[in-house]
């Protein structure tokens, strides 16, 4: 390297470091965290050049690097005081030591771009335009500032430039393309680059810089780069999930995108994206688009500084707008079904816990990306027939299983105790309850707004009332089942307990077993409905009603063939895990309502038992099984089982 070079190096260097030892930082104002973000962002790109395998091939350069990093930690340190500060300084020191013991250049980037990561979440400014840029205005910005020095085709020999040491930087040059975001960019736009001749434009308008920031990025690419970035754009759904927005755009870098796409589509896609900002400004059409809107009014909400708005509003992206496809996401990929549930959850945590506005952007971002997974699954679905079956099928079992349960059993204890006047009361529950379902669904779309998180409450209250009086009917069809009391209490007590009270009862029962569901049920197949494939929907809805059909005769006839002890005993058992099943789904349902603070745990689930990764949730079903138990064990002890019946 050149002594010329190196002294304009170092010039440089101090220019920037005296640039921050004069800012007079007391308060985190936007600009003191920029400068930071920028050094952080220097150190990423040039350290290269100053350490080669852990040498030093460039003394002056090292220095700099050194000088940069001190610099760093310093005004992080000083900025306005937060609860994650102590992190940044720590991040800021183990940047400072691995600079200091010739660390690898992969090593000092990968610090330098997590800590300015870290530094914007923490201390949030803007870090994009407010409307996508314009790169016919980039291209007439350029040709009037910069192509003297830059070159007309930005390839750093302007006639003006040639003149100049060090020469201009070279915008062809493909791998410094690669390691430079858009931000950092408009950063060198709006500050200049100290040591050099490059000024600051600030006689330019934010607009003007940002456009000649987005062309400067289609100089690196050619024609064939972003026609196949257009191809990869329109097809393949990780592109559209790893730039969502003009956000991230903004703040990303090739060699990021790299790391989802491969080397050769992130570099397509870039190309195009530089060279077609627009197409991040298009509003989505997938079935996923009020769960988009309402999670950037969500996000919008808590910039503002309105945090019952954002968390209504992240609930109703979920409920409203996430939760009528969950049926026919699983069908086609039920892993990314419960990726987006985590997700929210953990963005609705955030917004709870009142964290940074770079941590809850950042949380909405990875909700967008998954967002953008479940419309491309969506849309495919649209044309496979088989999983619109297997959706329509699965929806049936998965919803009036539970409810068919509580049903047959109140149905196969009334044949037992030879009760046919009371059974009407049970049919008019259920069919009562199919019709009210059904109404509550017109009258919703058509008559009053009920929101998802309404929705939720009533789903959840229901199952947990529902819980409880299986909890009470367990426990007594137990004790009779072991007190060898059933067949006097059959023939002396059974007319007295079924009495009019008793029957409205089982009404209330059946009503509420079944009414749970309906609403909800109407609702994922209408949603299902509009993805297409009529046919196959119906085929599975007939399906679904043959299965559970099948179920209620074979329990039918198999409760009749058994004991009245045995069944007694089998009952018992089957309403104490609908209890526990009812209980984990209720407190789920109040926690996506927003009644019960999320309490998620790195655990499975289990949907069909109604198991989900909750510490409130499988606390609670723990209780209920502990009492359950409690009582079956207290009774079989207190009243042991009589040898013989005849």
């Amino acid at each position: 390297m050149s002594l010329t070079k190196t002294v304009h190096r170092s010039a440089r260097g101090l220019a920037i470091l005296f640039t921050f030892l004069f800012a007079g930082v007391s308060q985190a104002s936007e600009a003191d965290v920029k400068r930071v973000w920028q050094i952080l962002d220097y150190l990423a790109v040039d350290y290269a050049g100053a350490v080669k395998d852990g040498k030093v091939v460039s003394p002056s350069e090292y220095d700099e690097m050194k000088e940069f990093a001190l610099t760093a930690r310093t005004k992080i340190a000083a900025l306005e005081a937060k609860s994650e500060q102590p992190t940044l300084v720590a991040q800021a020191t183990e940047l400072e030591a691995a600079i200091g013991s010739r660390a690898e250049a992969s090593k000092v980037g990968m610090l330098s771009k997590a800590l300015a990561k870290h530094l914007v979440a923490v201390y949030p400014v803007p870090l994009a335009p407010s409307s996508i840029p314009d790169v016919k205005l980039g291209a007439k910005v350029y040709a009037e500032n910069c192509a003297s020095c830059h070159g007309a085709t930005g390839n750093g020999d302007g006639p003006v430039g040639r003149a100049l040491n060090p020469t201009p930087i070279a915008f062809t040059d493909k791998e410094r393309a690669r390691q430079r975001s858009l931000f950092a960019l408009y950063q060198a736009a709006s500050q200049g680059i100290a040591g050099t001749a490059m000024p600051a434009f600030g006689q330019l308008s934010e607009e003007d810089r940002w456009a000649v920031a987005t062309y400067l990025g289609t100089f690196a690419h050619d024609g064939g780069e972003v026609e196949q970035g257009k191809k990869v754009w329109a097809e393949d759904a990780k592109a559209k999930a790893a730039v969502p927005n003009l956000d991230r755009f903004v703040g990303l870098t090739q060699n990021d995108l790299a790391e989802s796409l491969g080397a050769k589509d992130a570099g397509a896609v870039m190309a195009y994206l530089h060279a077609n900002p627009e197409v991040l400004n298009q509003a989505p059409t997938g079935g996923l688009t009020l769960a988009r809107k309402q999670l950037a009014d969500s996000l919008g909400a808590y910039k503002a500084g309105d945090q019952k708005k954002a968390q209504d509003l992240a609930l109703s992206s979920y409920l409203d707008g996430v939760e009528p496809y969950e049926q026919a996401l699983a069908a086609k990929d039920s892993s990314l079904k419960n990726q987006i549930e985590v997700a929210m959850s953990r963005y609705r945590s955030d917004i709870s816990d009142k964290a940074p506005v770079g941590q809850v952007a950042a949380a909405a971002a990875d909700v967008e990306r998954l967002f953008t997974l479940g419309d491309q699954v969506l849309d495919d679905s649209r044309a496979d027939a088989t999983a619109a079956f297997l959706g329509s099928l699965t929806i049936l079992l998965r919803e009036g299983l539970e409810a068919l349960l509580v049903v047959v059993a109140m149905i196969a204890f009334l044949r037992k105790a030879e009760r046919p006047d009371v059974l009407a009361y049970v049919h008019a529950g259920w069919l009562i309850a199919l019709l009210a379902g059904a109404a509550t669904w017109g009258a919703a779309t058509y008559l009053v707004t009920i929101s998802g998180a309404n929705r939720e409450v009533t789903e959840g209250l229901s199952s947990l009332f529902a819980a409880a009086v299986l909890v009470s009917v367990g426990v007594w069809m137990h004790q009779k089942s072991v007190a060898g009391q059933w067949q006097a209490y059959l023939r002396e007590r059974m007319s007295a307990a079924l009495n009019r009270k008793s029957a409205f009862f089982m009404f209330g029962l059946a009503f509420i077993a079944v009414y749970r569901e309906v609403f909800e049920t109407i609702l994922f197949y209408a949603a299902l409905w509009g993805q297409g494939n009529d046919h196959a929907i119906l085929a599975g809805l007939a399906a679904g009603v043959a299965c559970l059909v099948a179920i209620t005769v074979l329990l039918l006839r198999f409760s009749a063939r058994l004991p009245i002890g045995k069944f007694f005993s089998a009952s018992s058992w089957l309403v104490a895990v609908l209890a526990v099943v009812l209980t984990g789904k209720g407190v789920k349902a109040l926690q996506e309502a927003g009644w019960i603070a999320p309490s998620a745990l790195p655990s499975p689930r289990l949907e069909l038992l109604g198991v989900y990764p909750s510490t409130i949730g499988l606390a609670a079903q723990a209780a209920v099984l502990a009492v359950v138990l409690g009582f079956f064990l207290w009774h079989g002890r207190a009243q042991p089982r009589p040898e013989h019946h005849g």
